[in-house]
């Protein structure tokens, strides 16, 4: 199990990897069998499909998270944020968002949901 400064420190790596178009290197935080499930989307499993999610499917073109809160057990890790950035067809985008990333023995992130703060219902 990994220490709540790890924990806490995995993330902001994992939100700067992605702010950099990082693929490598942000798959690399995640477990083989990962599953990540974000509004929109199917259900990604395993690290082909959240590196074709990254390097196909996604939205967006480029843009900057800002983490307001980070709060850990060291097993579910929960953010809270903003991404602030430009979609693949043109458009600006700002939203807030929050994320649970459950986190395997190993170190590595199993889990991982997204939500965000849009009128939905």
């Amino acid at each position: 199990m990994i220490a709540v400064e790890e924990a806490i420190h995995m993330v902001e790596r994992y939100y700067d990897l992605v702010d950099r178009n990082d693929i490598p290197g942000l798959v690399s935080l995640f477990a083989a069998d990962v599953v990540y499930e974000r509004p929109g989307y199917p259900p990604l499993r395993g690290i082909g499909e959240l590196e074709r999610f990254y390097r196909k499917d996604r939205v967006i073109e480029s843009g900057r998270h800002s983490l307001r809160d980070v709060v850990t057990d060291r097993e579910l890790i929960a953010v809270h944020g903003d991404f602030t950035g430009l979609l693949k067809n043109g458009e600006d985008v700002r939203v807030r968002f929050a994320d649970f990333f459950r986190v395997a023995e190993d170190g590595l992130i199993r889990r991982r949901d997204t939500y965000f703060f849009s009128p939905q219902v």
